[in-house]
């Protein structure tokens, strides 16, 4: 089960599709361990980038079932079950923690603005949730919905099976520092993974995040950074950051980072097919000749590293 002292890289996998855009089963298999190899120590399911609001109820669990049965209990494995109401939330959940799942993710609810309103809500979801434990998405910029710390510290002290942050504000460094510092202070701990690409992941660990949730192409970026700065060599990790960082930076693209990842990560053989679920368009032949620009500097830099 999911807990407070969750740590490393839990990678966001993406939804493998056929060019019809039926559910790549066979690609499923594929990405989960194209993912461990490169150093995932958990995996997270239905985020934001696995496109979970383009799929059924029934094909959600089907993923869910699909990576389990892959992981064969070898990491952690999150599942995303934000929806607009509590019901089909909590049969997802059930249901993927049947299947072997070690927690949940939840976002905030759309149109929640005060401090009280978004505790309330989160009250909410773990009575709802029951014994599941559970992942607090914070992530403004796509709910719309701002956390303060306060807020999160409330949340946490008052809903004991809230045992992660999934960190993604933005300006945001300054949200942990401020959570680690009323930690040192007695307030209850929870794990801290960070998301946004890795566009930030030097800064956040160096301010207190146990490590990253988050689906950029190169997951050995992450594993090799976190590796670093547990061994205590930041220069390292930050010569590891750097060497990825402009392919970061591009795949960051609002709107495109999704076509960029997916088109990525089947060149690199992890899933057979770039298909986004419709609405969703693939990457143009321009962009694909700059990723593939970019990771020929990439090859260079990490060869320089002995990478």
């Amino acid at each position: 089960m999911l807990d407070e002292t969750a740590a490393g890289v839990f990678t966001i996998a993406v939804t493998p599709f056929l060019p019809d855009g039926a559910i790549d089963l066979d690609s499923i298999d594929r990405m989960t361990a194209f993912y461990l190899e490169r150093g995932a120590t958990g995996l997270t399911l239905l985020g934001v980038m696995g496109e979970a609001p383009k799929l059924t109820a029934a094909e959600s669990l089907t993923v869910v079932r699909r990576v389990l049965a892959a992981v064969g209990g070898a990491v952690p494995v999150v599942v995303g079950v934000s929806a607009p109401g509590l019901a089909p939330m909590v049969e997802l959940a059930q249901a993927a923690m049947a299947a072997g799942a070690a927690g949940v993710m939840v976002q905030p609810a759309a149109g929640l603005k005060s401090d009280d309103e978004i505790a309330g809500y989160f009250a909410a979801v773990a009575r709802a949730l029951g014994p599941i434990p559970f992942v607090l998405q914070d992530f403004p910029l796509v709910t719309g919905v701002s956390t303060p710390a306060k807020v999160i510290l409330r949340i946490a002290a008052e809903n004991p099976t809230c045992v992660m942050l999934k960190h993604e504000d933005w300006p945001g460094l300054d949200k942990i520092t401020a959570l680690r510092a009323a930690e040192a202070q007695g307030a209850r701990r929870l794990s801290i993974l960070c998301g946004n690409g890795g566009q930030f992941l030097p800064e956040e660990l160096e301010r207190g995040a146990d490590g990253a949730m988050t689906g950029f192409a190169f997951p050995e970026m992450m594993a090799g950074v976190v590796a670093a700065y547990r061994a205590g060599d930041t220069e390292r990790a930050h010569d590891i950051f750097d060497a990825y960082l402009p392919l970061v930076r591009y795949e960051a693209q609002p709107g495109r980072g999704l076509a960029v990842r997916k088109y990525t990560l089947a060149r690199r053989g992890a899933i057979a097919h770039a298909t986004l679920r419709a609405p969703g368009a693939g990457l143009p032949p321009v962009a694909q000749a700059e990723v593939e620009a970019l990771i020929r500097r990439q090859d260079i830099r990490l060869a320089a590293l002995g990478l």
